[in-house]
């Protein structure tokens, strides 16, 4: 079965620094999402990365990148639809989201290579 998979870029708003944004995503917004009932019911594997110094590479550009899995896109947007969501966690993001810059992708993952599971 190939689930459903969201994949948000996130660059921190202006004025902000990205230690102030890890924390304030981390600390602040990621409980408050994990409050909802909903995100405990149809989220299946969520994993946010944070940039690492990487002096041999350009900047990066973007502070972190969410992925979210789910069983079905009907899960999905149960989740992000959801009065509790719409109400108490979307309106979080602009405390700390440059959201002119917000990418989202919604896929299903290919499989290249998994050697963790070996």
């Amino acid at each position: 079965m190939n689930m459903i998979k969201m994949v948000i870029t996130l660059k921190r708003r202006q004025g902000m620094t990205h230690e102030e944004f890890t924390h304030y995503q981390r600390n602040i917004h990621r409980p408050l999402l994990m409050s909802i009932p909903e995100a405990r019911r149809y989220i299946r594997r969520f994993v946010v990365s944070y940039p690492v110094p990487a002096p041999r590479y350009p900047e990066p550009a973007y502070d972190s990148v969410v992925e979210a899995w789910f069983d079905s896109m009907a899960d999905l947007e149960a989740l992000f639809f959801s009065e509790n969501f719409l109400r108490t966690v979307d309106p979080d993001h602009e405390n700390f989201i440059d959201l002119s810059a917000f990418g989202r992708i919604i896929c299903e993952e290919d499989m290249v290579l998994d050697r963790a599971a070996s």
